[in-house]
């Protein structure tokens, strides 16, 4: 099971880097990493954050190496396959093989994850966050409510924390989407939102409730 598991991450890590490899530099992937794989491999290999920081570290390298494969300066290595035969068993130092490290190969160069995103809904740019607190209690209170079992202050806490969000992410979407500074700034938003959540007493499976919520239900 897990063997096939990897294989499929493997596959979907492979099309991701085909589709987005080149969008960013290999600073900025790096940066990338640790605000997704980074936390995501320490969970599913059972690795210290130190040897996630690690792992970073062979990826930054090998995308600097294939990059000057691409422009025809790399002295040591001819082709990215002896890039990654090397990343291997830079991988290998640090006691992960096989399917494992192969799947770690093709999620090198990862787009993105929830931290990174940004998501609001462009019609709601023409309200105020008065105008949207009010016209969310109105339609979704009560399901708030049923649906989460929170009680009515939290309700209505959890749908001003989303008006926030809304009109926050407003302003990170001015951004464009090329610049990596649109996912700091929706890093730093959703981590901001997420502090808001647990702030008002709720349960993490009520906060993660929360936000599904708004994700599944727009005015």
């Amino acid at each position: 099971m897990k063997k096939r598991v990897w294989g499929i991450l493997a596959f979907l890590g492979f099309s991701i880097l085909v589709v987005q490899a080149q969008q960013w530099t290999p600073e900025e992937q790096l940066e990338l990493f640790g605000y997704c794989e980074k936390g995501l491999l320490m969970k599913e290999l059972g690795i210290s954050e130190e040897t996630a920081n690690k792992i970073g570290q062979i990826n930054y390298w090998a995308t600097l190496q294939k990059l000057k494969i691409e422009a025809n300066t790399n002295d040591t290595f001819a082709t990215v396959n002896e890039v990654n035969q090397e990343v291997l068993k830079k991988y290998k130092n640090l006691s992960i093989t096989g399917d494992r490290a192969k799947g770690l190969i093709s999620r090198m160069n990862a787009t993105g994850c929830p931290i990174t995103q940004l998501r609001y809904n462009k019609s709601y740019d023409t309200l105020s966050k008065v105008q949207l607190v009010v016209a969310y209690k109105a339609k979704f209170r009560k399901k708030l409510i049923d649906q989460l079992g929170v009680n009515g202050r939290q309700a209505d806490l959890i749908i001003d924390t989303e008006a926030w969000k809304q009109k926050e992410s407003f302003t990170v979407a001015q951004i464009p989407e090329s610049d990596f500074n649109r996912i700091r700034k929706s890093v730093q938003l959703n981590n901001e939102y997420d502090k808001k959540l647990k702030l008002i007493d709720l349960t993490e499976q009520q906060k993660n409730q929360a936000i599904e919520f708004f994700i599944q239900n727009q005015l």
